[in-house]
């Protein structure tokens, strides 16, 4: 029986990526999002016969149980679970509404936890070597100045990935995280906040940020799932914010304050 990958926030960007990185090496597919469109869009790209789709809210651990259940149901199996599914607001976090940054937690971090419950007994069953891949960000390793929250939330997974790292280990388990950097992907298309009609790919293209191909976060996607590296720093501006938060976190904080008086 063939190996299975179910992804959340696979309607397009990252989710949709490592669906057709994964189909096209023989691995069965399953999608869960709240945009059935886009999942019949990222279907239709794949090997015919390859994937399935659920609508699924991951704020809700009913939504989880049933995606879950169907898929494994269809399946057989589920060796992965990506967790991969967020959200972004950026601004000030003064200029976020308490909508904005309730549903920044409840997506980016409950939303975290509900998949790893839901996933936890479907992947002790195909253990060893099943995986729990977690989308974390850049924005984990140090935490920046307009996307507060967001930061918060990301380095939340970080630790989570962490944690159940530790934690899972005795059930065969493997826990990992992706901190890409900035990916050109319809997260970015939208106004950072509810305040301000300025795109959040226009502030990552005005701080001269260079964007990460969203197909190499899906090769690393793939690494990760079989490699052993707890964290995979995705992008060059990843790689160089690692470095330097590890060896130098002064010249971070400095630069941070630069780039928000300039702003």
């Amino acid at each position: 029986m063939g190996r299975t990958i179910f992804i959340t926030g696979g309607a397009s960007g990252i989710g949709r990526a490592v669906a057709r990185h994964f189909a096209a090496r023989g691995w069965r597919v399953g999608l869960g999002d709240v945009d059935e469109a886009g999942m019949a869009e990222t279907l239709a790209l794949l090997p015919a016969g390859a994937g399935s789709a659920c609508p699924l809210d991951v704020r809700d651990p009913a939504q989880w149980a049933d995606a879950l259940g169907r898929f494994a149901g269809e399946s057989g199996r589920i060796d992965v679970l990506f967790n991969n599914a967020g959200i972004a607001y950026g601004g000030d976090l003064l200029a976020l509404s308490e909508d904005e940054i309730d549903r920044l937690i409840a997506v980016n971090l409950r939303g975290v936890l509900n998949g790893a419950r839901a996933a936890h007994p479907h992947l002790r069953r195909t253990a060893p070597g099943s995986c729990l891949l977690n989308t974390a960000s850049a924005a984990a390793l140090y935490g920046t100045g307009g996307i507060a929250v967001y930061s918060a939330t990301k380095s939340a997974v970080r630790a989570i990935t962490e944690a159940l790292d530790g934690e899972w280990e005795a059930d065969g388990i493997a826990v990992r995280s992706l901190m890409p950097s900035f990916i050109d992907t319809p997260l970015l298309a939208g106004p950072a906040n509810a305040s301000t009609s300025r795109a959040k790919r226009d502030a990552v293209v005005a701080a001269g940020l260079e964007f990460t191909p969203v197909e190499r976060v899906a090769e690393a996607a793939w690494d990760a799932v079989h490699g052993g590296r707890l964290h995979t720093l995705v992008g060059k501006t990843a790689r160089k914010l690692g470095f330097a938060a590890r060896w130098a976190p002064g010249i971070i904080r400095r630069r941070g304050k630069a780039i928000r008086s300039s702003g």
